[in-house]
């Protein structure tokens, strides 16, 4: 998992929601509240990766009971410095091993943050830990992207995806290992700086034996959180496990 220090430090808090505006809008932020409040219901909701609390925030303004576990003080302290960051109860640890007490109808991962998750023990252990939180008939959501490997012809593991005046952003990927990293090189009053994330690119089957390990069911996969049809043309998902006994 990585650590506060080494890729969520204040340097990144104190940013993120600027750099991740387009995440930030209404138009993506309001359709997850839709569906995650949903499938909350009467009950509460688990925040993995909370970060600064882009949708913890307007969760909790909708009446549900929030608790987010993140590994990053920096990021969390951004969300508690917010109006309603108070009500959000927040456990600094690693998501995929934390346990928090109490049971929750929905248990939450989105915008890639799997992938931060750079091994596959690492992932399998995030679904058993989100199942053990779950009641029955609970669900797991998670939102991430789908490999974009057909972009990479032979020879190639290098993939753009941001080319402007003043930011570089490129893919690595190594195939035999399912790893990649994204690399962000900014200039910025004449001088560069440069910045590597590591992650583990997972495939949606791979998602899905996943969760049979935790005890959970696919329950629906979606294009996106308006529930556009999944297809092979999608480069992302929104896919939704329950936990037996509802």
């Amino acid at each position: 998992m990585l650590d506060e220090d080494g890729h969520f430090g204040e340097s990144v808090a104190a940013r993120y929601d600027e750099s991740s505006a387009e995440m930030f809008a209404p138009d993506a932020v309001e359709p997850a509240v839709d569906v995650l409040a949903e499938l909350a219901g009467a009950g509460r909701a688990l925040e993995l990766g909370v970060g600064t609390g882009r949708l913890a925030l307007p969760l909790s303004r909708r009446g549900v009971g929030i608790h987010g576990i993140d590994l990053s003080r920096a990021m969390t302290d951004r969300l508690r410095a917010k109006p309603g960051g108070d009500a959000i109860g927040v456990t600094i640890g690693d998501f995929a091993t934390t346990r928090v007490p109490g049971s929750f109808s929905v248990a939450y991962l989105v915008f890639n943050t799997l992938m931060n998750l750079t091994t596959q023990d690492a992932q399998v252990d995030c679904f058993r830990n989100a199942a053990a939180h779950l009641g029955p008939g609970g669900c797991f959501v998670v939102e991430v992207m789908v490999p974009d490997l057909r972009r990479l012809p032979p020879g190639q593991n290098t993939v753009p995806f941001h080319v402007g005046s003043t930011r570089l952003g490129f893919d690595t990927y190594d195939v035999a290992t399912q790893s990649m990293s994204s690399h962000h090189v900014e200039v910025e009053g004449g001088r560069g700086s440069f910045r590597s994330i590591p992650f583990r690119y997972v495939w949606p089957a791979e998602l899905d034996l996943m969760a049979r390990l935790a005890g959970m069911r696919l329950r629906e996969r979606w294009d996106g959180w308006t529930r556009q049809p999944f297809t092979s043309e999608s480069r992302q998902h929104v896919s939704v496990w329950e936990k037996p006994g509802g």
